[in-house]
């Protein structure tokens, strides 16, 4: 389930949130994380991550110089989440974007814009619609490169967004490698089952043409 969303410029603005029950702790302490993570973000950070915290996952969308944030319970699913943030980034830069890069932009400008986002809240608030997923959006996301993190890596340990992306590059990279690995033993197998066979069926036509050809 859905619990929060947050919305920042790139310098650490906040733009707009939901409305959220200001009688759980469990959520403001969330909340408070996304603060500490908005301030980890450089311009070397992933532009989209999953971030662990208790019994809750923290996402994020980097769009256009403005980052998205979405609070769910941990068992929410990913897909959709970022589905969410993508129809919320999408709204929210067609209808705010330039204004909210002004210099002049006060904090919480677009508050408004709450009620857009709870909307949009309830269509992905029951985990059925993950059956759905080409009703609600025919160009999802691929979350199957997004980085997961555990919060405490991420903010008492030391690590850092931006070595996430090198873990992200590294990851890559080793998987380039394995697909050629794994070419190269198709290809391998390939000729050590063929080979005998062909080897057989020469050895046959030769046998052939000095029997009755030659």
């Amino acid at each position: 389930m859905i619990k929060s969303t947050l919305i920042f410029r790139y310098d650490g603005l906040p733009l707009s949130g939901t409305v959220d029950d200001d009688n759980n702790p469990a959520l403001q302490e969330q909340k408070k994380k996304v603060k500490l993570i908005m301030s980890r973000i450089t311009p070397n950070s992933e532009p989209r991550a999953s971030i662990e915290s208790d019994s809750f996952q923290i996402h994020y969308l980097i769009e256009n110089s403005i980052i998205y944030f979405v609070v769910c319970e941990k068992s929410y699913p990913r897909k959709l989440a970022f589905s969410y943030l993508s129809e919320i980034s999408n709204e929210f830069y067609q209808s705010h974007g330039a204004g909210s890069l002004r210099a002049d932009t006060r904090p919480y400008a677009y508050v408004s814009f709450d009620n857009y986002m709870q909307k949009t809240k309830k269509i992905y608030q029951d985990q059925r619609a993950q059956s759905n997923l080409d009703k609600l959006n025919s160009e999802l996301a691929d979350v199957k490169s997004v980085l997961s993190k555990n919060i405490e890596d991420l903010l008492y340990r030391g690590d850092s967004l931006d070595k996430m992306s090198d873990i992200s590059s590294s990851i890559r990279q080793e998987s380039k490698k394995y697909r050629k690995a794994a070419h190269k033993i198709n290809l391998d197998l390939l000729i050590q089952k063929y080979v005998p066979i062909i080897g057989l069926g020469l050895l046959f036509v030769f046998f052939i043409y000095w029997m009755f050809l030659r």
